[in-house]
């Protein structure tokens, strides 16, 4: 048995660990086992990604199975890394349709998380656009699912947490890039209201995400930069930075945390200078296009190794909500304010703007999802139930990627699909034989 968690070091499960020798293993593993759940790098927050009783490791489907520079099309195995697919085709003039904040995710958990990007509000989650996929159900037998073949299961399965069985293979098509450079405008807002303006205002940019000072409070609550992007073309790149390389490689972390820092090093006063000095910085550049490296826009954190040792021992909960965009001042506006109160709000603050989502478990919704950390702490549970209440009342919902404590009363007022999910759980006998520490927790 092998103690496992998520990214956010809570909560801690014991579970019988399974790597498949191969992928034609893997189905015969579901076959003969109850109780489990596939699981990717571990990237997911919370309990997703950790079986009840058993946890297949799908990090051995790494292979590229096809890749056409001529169309994009590319066909991959189910535990291939984000990063490493990148820095294939990259140099090749292509980069992911969706991709999330970071790059060390397999395109499995990619689906089964139904990512979304900054991107959301014009091109959707990642799973509209798989083309395809091979499903592993828990008999042992396979099944293609496609918009034409079993498009219900495919529905089911994208965003589903893995609850419909194990990925084995996917096909998508690759966005096509000039560079792989971003031109990027930072626009400073003083307050949520600001905030939300300006990112219903750049909603004709492909990317755009804004970062938000938790701490701020009063006229200056939800004081925010906005950071808009495109994809640069070979002009751009003439014009802004004539000397650079067109492709530039994934830049590897030169820092790390070493160890779990004390719980006290995270405090309102450490909190607030970095977040005072994070908006000066950014302020400084707003007005103005530059460029910027692909990989720090898309994956900041990616450059700090083991930064979830940050909160310590005990770990932190990410918190994602989103909620309509009739309601999102309201209600963006009362968590910020009972967040800034509470005093140890994280510095890692986001607010975008998403468009409709699709499938029956998938968390996107129109409107505006913000995502923060708290350290884990006795206070910090009962200031997460209380910011349920206030998603649950502006018909809201939690990101289930994310999430590690929610109610199952929560689950259930956020996800009308839930009742059909679990019909179709049922009909291919999913029900008690595939299981997560999530699914258990929340009555799945």
């Amino acid at each position: 048995m092998t103690e496992l968690t998520g990214w956010g070091r809570y909560p801690r499960h014991r579970s019988e660990a399974l790597r498949p020798a191969s992928p034609k293993a893997l189905p015969l593993l579901m076959a003969s086992r109850t109780g489990l759940v596939a699981r990717g790098n571990g990237r997911a927050y919370g309990d997703a990604a950790i079986g009840e009783r058993v946890t297949l490791l799908a990090t051995g489907l790494d292979r590229i199975q096809a890749f056409d520079p001529a169309t994009g099309r590319v066909s991959v195995e189910a535990g291939v890394l984000l990063s490493d697919l990148l820095n294939v085709v990259v140099p090749h003039g292509f980069f992911l349709p969706v991709v999330p904040g970071t790059k060390f995710v397999t395109i499995g958990g990619m689906i089964a998380s139904d990512v979304h990007g900054k991107n959301h509000h014009r091109d959707g989650g990642f799973g509209d656009h798989v083309e395809k996929l091979t499903l592993a159900l828990p008999d042992g037998s396979t099944v293609a699912c496609s918009r034409e073949e079993n498009p219900e299961l495919l529905a089911a399965t994208i965003g589903g947490m893995g609850l419909t069985g194990t990925i084995l293979d996917a096909t998508f098509r690759l966005r096509s890039i000039e560079t792989g450079w971003m031109r990027q405008t930072t626009t400073v807002a003083r307050n949520l209201d600001d905030a939300i303006r300006a990112l219903q205002e750049t909603s004709n940019a492909t990317y755009s995400v804004a970062w938000v000072d938790c701490l701020a409070r009063g006229a200056a609550l939800g004081r925010s930069l906005i950071f808009a992007a495109e994809h640069a073309t070979l002009r751009d790149l003439d014009a802004l930075r004539p000397d650079a390389e067109p492709y530039p490689a994934s830049k590897l972390g030169r820092l790390a945390v070493p160890l779990d820092l004390p719980s006290f090093t995270l405090n309102r006063l450490s909190v607030s200078a970095f977040n005072e000095f994070y908006f000066r910085a950014g302020a400084v550049k707003s007005g103005y296009p530059f460029l910027v490296h692909w990989d720090p826009y898309f994956f900041p954190l990616d450059g700090i190794g083991n930064w979830n040792r940050i909160y310590g021992r005990r770990g932190f909960l990410q918190y994602q909500c989103v909620v309509p965009t009739a309601q999102a001042r309201s209600a963006l506006g009362s968590i910020l304010e009972r967040v800034s109160k509470h005093g140890s709000a994280s510095f890692l603050a986001v607010l975008k703007q998403l468009g409709p989502g699709h499938g029956n478990l998938s968390f996107p919704l129109e409107g505006f999802t913000l995502t923060l950390d708290l350290p884990v702490s006795d206070e910090a549970f009962p200031l997460l139930d209380e910011l349920d209440r206030l998603v649950v009342e502006a018909r809201g919902r939690l990101y289930l990627a994310k999430d590690a404590r929610q109610s199952p009363a929560t689950f259930e007022a956020g996800y009308p699909g839930l009742p059909r999910f679990r019909d179709q759980r049922r009909a291919i006998g999913a029900t008690g034989r595939i299981s997560s520490r999530l699914s258990v927790r929340l009555g799945i």
